[in-house]
């Protein structure tokens, strides 16, 4: 009955990590991928200045996939000022790192 209760996949941790590594490859590709349709929109329409707002759309998707992935292990990690192995250290800073300089 207990092993019902417990109802976590396998290989969560795994795919956890799989998704917080593949944030730098989503990058370097929505940047790719703006310059892309902005080297298009450029061709297209013959203006210069439509290939930088491709990057621009790029880059912001870029810093929009870093904000989500921030904001998805600020969550996971909501409920660790209550625990009493790192209770202290949230309440007095890391003193100990800062003796050894």
């Amino acid at each position: 009955m207990e092993d019902k209760q417990n109802n976590t996949p396998k290989h969560r941790d795994k795919l956890e990590a799989l998704d917080n590594l593949s944030l730098g490859i989503s990058m370097v590709a929505a940047i790719v991928i703006g310059f892309g349709i902005g080297y298009g929109l450029k061709e297209l329409t013959g203006y210069s200045w439509t290939l930088w707002l491709g990057v621009f759309w790029g880059v912001a998707a870029a810093g929009l996939n870093i904000y989500k992935a921030y904001k998805r292990a600020q969550k996971s990690f909501e409920g660790l000022e209550n625990d009493p192995r790192y209770a202290h250290r949230a309440k007095h800073g890391d003193k100990a790192s800062d003796d050894e300089d």
